[in-house]
This record gives C-alpha cells, sequence and structure tokens, in this order.
C-alpha cells in the first residue's frame, strides 16, 4: 500500500479508527487547533464525502482534530457537481492525497429509496441511490427486503461503489490524478453499532 498515492493519509485514518475502537483516542487542545489554523491555515491531506447521518462523524470516526482532514456531508452520500467541485478544489488546490467515499450501515437515506419514499427534494436526492438498489435487487431472487438492514447495508456498500465511479467519470481533474497516481480514491463502510470502517478499492476488494 505504501507505493500508492495516499497511503499513509489511508493508514493514518485506519489507525484513528482503531484508537476509536479500543477507546484511547488521542487527547487534544481544540481551541488551540483552532487558533493555529485561523492563522497558519488549512491542509488536509485527506477528504471524507460521508452520509449526514448523526452518528457518523469522520472527526471522530477516525479519530482527528481541527485541520486533519475534509469533510462533505449529506443524507446518502450522493455525489453531485458541488461535491465534485469541493473534491477538486481540495486535490488542485489544497493538495489532499486521499479521497474517501463513506457509506454507513442502517442508512435511512439508502432505506427511504430501497422503500421508493416520496417527500420534497429528499425525492430527488433519493434517485441517486436507487441504481445501487437496482443492483442488488438484480442479485437477489426474491422481493428486495427494505426493513432488513442486511439488505440495506448491500444496497449502502454498492452506492459507495457507484459513487466512487461518478467521481472518475463526473470529474477529469480528479481522474487524470488518480491515473497519474496523484490521488488515491477508497471507498468505506462504517458500522455505526461497532464503529469500526471497512475500506475497499474500485472492484470492491478490502484493504486491509
Amino acid at each position: 500500500m505504501s507505493s500508492k498515492p495516499g497511503a499513509c493519509q489511508l493508514d493514518r485514518l485506519m489507525e484513528g479508527n482503531k484508537r476509536l475502537l479500543s477507546n484511547k483516542m488521542k487527547k487534544r487542545d481544540l481551541l488551540n487547533q483552532k487558533k493555529y489554523t485561523s492563522t497558519k491555515g488549512q491542509a488536509p491531506a485527506s477528504l471524507i464525502l460521508s452520509c449526514m447521518d448523526s452518528r457518523s462523524a469522520p472527526e471522530i470516526t477516525f479519530d482527528q482534530g481541527v485541520g486533519d482532514i475534509f469533510t462533505v456531508r449529506l443524507a446518502g452520500n450522493v455525489i453531485d457537481a458541488d461535491q465534485l467541485g469541493g473534491m477538486e478544489f481540495a486535490t488542485n488546490v489544497v493538495g489532499t492525497k486521499l479521497i474517501v467515499i463513506m457509506g454507513h450501515t442502517k442508512c435511512g437515506a439508502v432505506g427511504g429509496a430501497c422503500s421508493d419514499v416520496k417527500l420534497g427534494n429528499l425525492t430527488q436526492l433519493l434517485d441517486k441511490i436507487k441504481p445501487a438498489v437496482d443492483v442488488i435487487k438484480a442479485k437477489q431472487e426474491a422481493k428486495l427486503a427494505c426493513d432488513d438492514y442486511k439488505t440495506i447495508d448491500l444496497i449502502s456498500r454498492q452506492n459507495v461503489l457507484n459513487s466512487m465511479k461518478q467521481v472518475i467519470e463526473g470529474s477529469p481533474l480528479i481522474k487524470e490524478q488518480i491515473e497519474s497516481k496523484k490521488v488515491m480514491l477508497v471507498g468505506a463502510m462504517h458500522d455505526i453499532s461497532t464503529g469500526k470502517v471497512v475500506f475497499f478499492d474500485e472492484s470492491g476488494t478490502d484493504i486491509n
């Protein structure tokens, strides 16, 4: 892993998650970090796009402090031009080396997409998750059980893979950086019950 772009940053996130799981999170002077970064600026080496779920905050999940990571959060961790613009700013202007697309277990947005929920502007957002629903539906012989968390978690993981593909297809800038080994793109699933995060590559293969 060490030869890949963003590998050091990925190791750092993995170590932070291990600290959370062992309840040995670092003691930080957050107020001092805020003061320092307000004058010295920011240079996060990692960007994490995740769901807005209150139980899945990246700074806590990976035991990071002020100024350590970029976080982009919205229901269902879906991709659009605005999110891509933020990623391009991070990688091209700030120098971020790692992009993580992180879903989580028991995701309400994914459950809503599976159940074909219609609710104002949320309808349009859930439509972006439905391609993942269709993939899992095609793999299962029986009707999708949208009240079964195992099914929801399968869809969530597929949604992350779809989002990773959309990053590459939607941003020639980021695609070029990945191909030239300047930036690393990985997927992740956060178990909100245990806190553990599993990382995987564009093929869905877990990264140890």
